[in-house]
């Protein structure tokens, strides 16, 4: 399967910028995923590289063949790419059998009936669904709808396989079912994919690498432990998971290990980091719910890191506690192995957990909002 390269991809609609020099290669056989929310650029980059939009600028080449080069002249249309798409809503024919809906692009790249037969029965049975290739797409279950769409991409042996949010109609169970199923085909074909979701668990559990869009432009591209542990942006690290944002200034440092004063309590914090930030630099401290511990006052436990705070609001969510403290004029959201504290509690964090920014940014609208639903 071919490598896909983009570079310096851009594309504006009326006047307004929605792709801005996106450049990312795609690796022979990887699972990628373009991440980022609605009107992010994720899905004009795939409808780009499938030739359903022309961009302003750039070049996009599948193993070595140049699909678009704006500065040359060159774009290709996207019969001749030979890419399997899968769409949201799955476009199936209401009125054709599943058997007719896969020989639709057969009988465009005018491949013999006989052949067909085999071609059908094949990409129906990698999706396991070839005892319902005499059915309509409505005697089918959502799942199974988004399989025969995906078995109509294969069937014609495309090079690339794109993707673009084939789970979302799909209920929480059922998606989560698809999702590994999905995951297992794909590696047993080998076959390069392209894949575009706004579901940050979805991309985490399928990719091999992914690609955090924001704003048309892309802000990280690594692999899923990456992205979550080691986020490059504030941005990443609010949209991949949930996360505090504490804002402060850094009040010295020894080696990798900063302190900071940080504004909404006074305390000073202990965070390890390996950016180049200066004493007097305004900063914000990252840390996830899971990187946190609730303890009582009096209470032991290992951490380098410990504020006096107040529980808001409590709830038990299956294999751990949530909680919402306040640390001094800010909401805190902690997932804890402790449950039943109420009152005030020690907020516990060891100095490697957290991530360390320059500049400050904006607190993320659900710690405001968590503060202005306790005041």
């Amino acid at each position: 399967m071919p490598e896909v390269t983009v570079r310096n991809l851009a594309k504006t609609f009326g006047g307004n910028s929605v792709l801005r020099d996106v450049t990312f290669t795609i690796r022979d056989g990887e699972f990628f995923t373009l991440l980022g929310a609605s009107g992010c650029g994720k899905s004009t980059t795939l409808n780009c590289i499938a030739g359903l939009e022309q961009p302003t600028e750039g070049a996009i080449t599948v193993g070595g063949r140049p699909f678009v080069d704006t500065a040359a002249g060159v774009f290709l249309p996207p019969e001749e790419r030979n890419l399997g798409m899968v769409f949201q809503s799955y476009a199936l024919w209401p009125h054709m059998t599943i058997a007719k809906n896969l020989a639709l692009p057969l009988n465009i790249r005018k491949v013999p009936k006989e052949k067909q037969k085999t071609l059908i029965h094949d990409a129906l049975d990698k999706v396991g669904l070839a005892e319902l290739s005499g059915r309509y797409p409505h005697q089918l279950s959502g799942g199974q709808q988004q399989r025969v769409a995906l078995a109509r991409a294969l069937v014609y042996s495309p090079t690339v396989l794109l993707l673009d949010e084939p789970l979302s109609n799909l209920d929480a169970k059922l998606r989560e079912q698809a999702r590994a199923w999905l995951k297992r085909l794909q590696e047993e074909l080998g076959i390069t994919t392209v894949y575009v979701t706004h579901d940050q668990e979805e991309a985490l559990a399928l990719s091999d690498r992914i690609a955090v869009m924001e704003g048309g432009n892309m802000i990280q591209i690594g692999t899923p432990h990456e992205i979550y542990e080691r986020p490059a942006a504030p941005e990443v690290a609010a949209f991949v998971g949930r996360c505090n944002f504490l804002t402060g200034k850094v009040v010295g440092h020894d080696g990798m290990r900063y302190g900071v004063r940080l504004d909404c309590s006074g305390d000073v914090v202990q965070v390890d980091s390996d950016r180049n930030i200066a004493a007097d630099d305004s900063v914000t401290v990252a840390i996830r719910p899971e990187r946190l511990e609730v303890v009582p006052p009096s209470g032991t436990v290992s951490g380098g890191n410990r504020l006096h705070t107040e529980v808001m609001t409590s709830s038990y969510v299956g294999s751990r506690y949530e909680y919402d403290v306040r640390l001094g004029g800010q909401a805190v959201q902690v997932l804890s192995s402790h449950g039943g504290l109420t009152g005030r509690v020690d907020l516990v964090f060891d100095p490697g957990q957290a991530l360390l920014y320059a500049d400050k940014v904006e607190l993320p609208e659900e710690q405001r909002d968590l503060l202005t639903v306790n005041s």
